[in-house]
């Protein structure tokens, strides 16, 4: 750099600082894109523009990366460590002209040639301003903005504007002694690495920003053209030109009604605001697998974001991370109750589509909004949905809801261009504002209505909420798990038809359930949720504060050596100081006598901290089964262990959206097994397993993880002796009468948690015994005890307390 250049970057440089904050994207340099920091760098940036320069300077120290000012050494040349593929705008011409990179490169490959051993780390590195999207019609302050490489005036105005808002984007490094092996002259391979870098540039522009915004006039003008709308109104008018007219506007008022109107500004005030609310209820968000959905926006794909609902905060707080995470913010699907003064409106501008909770009957609206969908889609916006239709109110997964993800399909049906991927989402959180609300709907109180009241009184009770969590799971390319699973789907594309094809729904719900398996095989465990677990697990729900960290501890250990799976979380700190935090939220009760400190759990407060054990429910629910049939049986060999464990698997996956299959279900087991034996919560001798000395401290770990599964497996004993009782019966009878037997047995027993009695998770079991024909059906559809109902029934016996056994015997 010349003398005079770095003079008036130095005095550039000290103002800008000022008006500059830097976000960093990914935050994990080292972890996500392997760069080394300790080895030479080339940074490669788009456009030689100073406050660029300044962005990277405030970025790379940040992230203790070398400074991009500096000149590398390389023999007797010196090279700088920072290039540009063009200089900026001139100021009274739209043309940028190119820099002298090429030779620079050529230089640099040459110098290969003299020190084969040479090799250095070129980084991309894209500096965005502000995160707007084009338009396909323009407003005055684009004239400031909208410009790829801007001359100096507009960058002033882009800086004043947008410098709070400023990303600077690392891309995976290229080996320079890679490129230098390459065929062709030095010159070309020059050549060539340029051409790729401005191919990255512009596709990184892309995933970041997304497509440009359609007009909302042209929009309309677009859905009402639709052959499927076009259809839909005729049929409502019946041949007449006045019916004709009105049906046309009741197509206009849908979409009005549904549509979004994405304000980039929005979504900037959004941040701001969410920043500082994060910042003061949440100790910390935590975000994993976001590499994976970079690498699919990068490679052009069409994101559909699936979620599990736990709170209304999951629609700001989803939004937020994947603007952090340098991607396109979704279109959300949201519910119509949400549209109300003046929520409504902000919603909408920050890219919320609403929808209907039912479309039956009301075909007009249906062609609307899937037309609508398949322009976001066709577009290359990205779009967000709920599995499960609502919120949960007991904290696990309810069974999917299907109507939006059949309309997908039948979008791409209809011939979306880019290749589309889910991404299931999981959420989780250490306090949920809504839950003391989820309680009194689950005692029978009517949900109440979304108010502008109501958000305000939410917003005056927020205070400290510990961690948050948000894991990406494992993304489904839709259009190759369709040619594996329903190959006949390419017939139907381009097609207009209303009908749906005998292969959707059963295609849509084998579907939904893989994906909701993947939202809980990327589940995040907390210090509330396994503290909730331990505690409610413990008799009177009370543990002393050693017991409770030694056995948080054993857990935390046994997750270490046998993960849940790969996409799955847990906390890397000691349980000492997990339960610290903990503590701070303020749901247990702290006392102390003169041996020490007592942890115990209220019994009303105890329903609502069901909440964030069910959670992490699914995690646990496999060692708690191998820890229940250990104690029942005292010794068992490994083998049996396996074998009973495989026998009851199938209800617990089916229940609990476990992702595992049966061999690696089997492969898990036997993992855990070992993994329980090297916690001495097991004892191994010659493949016979028996539990750890009753006297120890492992033996209690082995006895909660024992309770954790009681109520699951006391469910199921209820609900086949249900059937034995009553014979032959018809499926809805079968769960009514569990239903009033369950909720009896709970107050009996003292169970806490409303799932127990819950008639979605009993029909969950019914069906799914049904399914693996663990009963009969006669040719009326009537359900029977058979054999190997009776032979589960009398192992579940075995495996819960006899006084559970007993009461359940007596009720007739």
């Amino acid at each position: 750099m010349a003398w005079y250049q770095n003079l008036f970057f130095n005095l550039v440089k000290f103002p800008t600082r000022w008006l500059v904050k830097t976000s960093n994207i990914p935050t994990d340099i080292e972890g996500e894109l392997g760069i080394d920091k300790s080895r030479p760098i080339i940074y490669l940036l788009k456009t030689n523009s100073v406050t660029d320069r300044v962005a990277l300077e405030l970025s790379t120290k940040m992230l203790g990366l070398p400074a991009p000012d500096k000149q590398l050494e390389i023999g007797n040349d010196k090279i700088t460590n920072c290039l540009f593929l063009q200089e900026p705008e001139a100021l009274l011409s739209k043309k940028s002209k190119h820099t002298d990179i090429n030779k620079s490169f050529t230089r640099l490959f040459e110098l290969h040639r003299d020190d084969e051993s040479l090799d250095l780390q070129i980084v991309p590195v894209s500096i965005f301003w502000g995160r707007a999207p084009g338009k396909e019609s323009r407003g005055w302050a684009d004239l400031l903005t909208d410009r790829a490489s801007p001359n100096w005036l507009r960058k002033f105005f882009i800086v004043l504007f947008l410098g709070r808002d400023n990303f600077v984007y690392y891309s995976s490094a290229v080996s320079s002694q890679r490129m230098a092996t390459t065929r062709g002259t030095d010159s070309e391979i020059a050549h060539k690495l340029i051409r790729l870098a401005r191919t990255h540039f512009y596709r990184r522009q892309q995933s970041m920003n997304g497509p440009m915004l359609m007009d909302r006039h042209q929009l309309f003008n677009s859905i009402l053209a639709a052959p499927s709308v076009k259809k839909a109104m005729a049929q409502e008018a019946k041949n007449s030109p006045a019916q004709l007219h009105k049906a046309r506007q009741n197509a206009k008022s849908y979409i009005e009604e549904i549509a979004a109107d994405y304000r980039e500004g929005v979504i900037r005030l959004g941040d701001r605001l969410l920043g500082r609310v994060w910042n003061k209820i949440y100790n910390g968000i935590e975000v994993k697998n976001a590499d994976k959905v970079r690498e699919l926006a990068q490679n052009g794909h069409e994101i559909i974001y699936v979620p599990c609902h736990r709170s209304h905060m999951d629609y700001l707080l989803l939004t937020y991370v994947i603007y952090h995470e340098g991607l396109v913010t979704p279109h959300i699907a949201a519910g119509i109750n949400l549209n109300f003064w003046p929520v409504g409106g902000l919603f909408r501008r920050g890219g919320a589509f609403f929808i209907r909770r039912s479309f039956a009957g009301n075909k007009l609206y249906t062609a609307v909004f899937r037309e609508y969908l398949e322009q976001l889609f066709n577009k290359g916006y990205s779009v967000k949905f709920y599995a499960e239709g609502g919120r949960s109110r007991t904290g696990r997964l309810l069974p999917p809801k299907t109507g939006m993800l059949a309309m997908t399909i039948q979008a791409m049906m209809k011939g979306v261009k880019r290749p589309v991927s889910i991404v299931p989402v999981y959420i989780g959180y250490e306090h949920v504002m809504e839950v003391k609300s989820y309680l009194k709907e689950l005692r029978g109180k009517n949900k109440e209505k979304e108010s502008f009241l109501g958000v305000f009184s939410a917003i005056r009770k927020l205070k400290n909420y510990g961690y948050g969590f948000l894991n990406f799971g494992e993304p489904i390319h839709l259009g190759q798990y369709l040619d594996n699973n329903a190959p006949q789907w390419r017939e139907a594309q381009g097609s207009i038809e209303d009908k749906k094809p005998s292969w959707l729904n059963p295609t849509v719900n084998v579907l939904s359930h893989n994906i909701l398996e993947r939202i809980n095989q990327a589940s995040a465990v907390s210090g509330m949720g396994l503290a909730s677990l331990c505690l409610l697990a413990a008799e009177k729900r009370a543990m002393s504060k050693e017991e409770l960290l030694q056995v948080m501890e054993s857990y935390l250990g046994l997750l270490r050596q046998c993960p849940y799976s790969s996409q799955s979380s847990f906390p890397q700190v000691s349980a000492e100081k997990l339960l610290e935090n903990t503590l701070r939220l303020d749901k247990f009760n702290v006392t102390e006598d003169s041996f020490g400190e007592i942890i115990s759990i209220e019994r009303d407060n105890a329903i609502l901290l069901t909440y964030y054990r069910n959670n992490i429910l699914h995690m646990f629910c496999v060692p708690g089964l191998i820890a229940a049939i250990i104690i029942a049986h005292n010794e068992c060999h490994r083998d049996e262990v396996s074998s009973i464990v495989s026998r009851i698997f199938p209800l617990l996956k089916k229940e609990l959206f476990i992702y595992m299959k049966e061999a690696e279900a089997e492969a898990y087991t036997q993992s855990l097994i070992d993994g329980m034996v090297q916690q001495g919560m097991l004892q191994s001798n010659d493949g016979v397993l028996t539990p750890a000395d009753t006297s120890s401290v492992q033996f209690y770990s082995l006895w909660l993880l024992k309770s954790v599964i009681q109520e699951t497996l006391q469910r199921y004993a209820l609900v086949l002796n249900q059937l034995e009782q009553l014979g032959t019966t018809a499926r809805g009878a079968l769960e009514k009468r569990s239903r009033q037997v369950a909720e009896r047995m709970s107050t009996l027993h003292g169970i806490s948690a409303p799932e127990f009695y819950d008639k979605n998770v009993l029909a969950t079991f019914i069906a799914a015994a049904r399914e693996y024909e663990i009963w009969e059906s006669n040719d009326e559809g009537l359900l029977l005890h058979s054999e190997k109902s009776k032979e589960l029934q009398q192992l579940l016996f075995t495996l819960v307390s006899p006084e559970f056994v007993k009461r359940l015997q007596q009720i007739k």
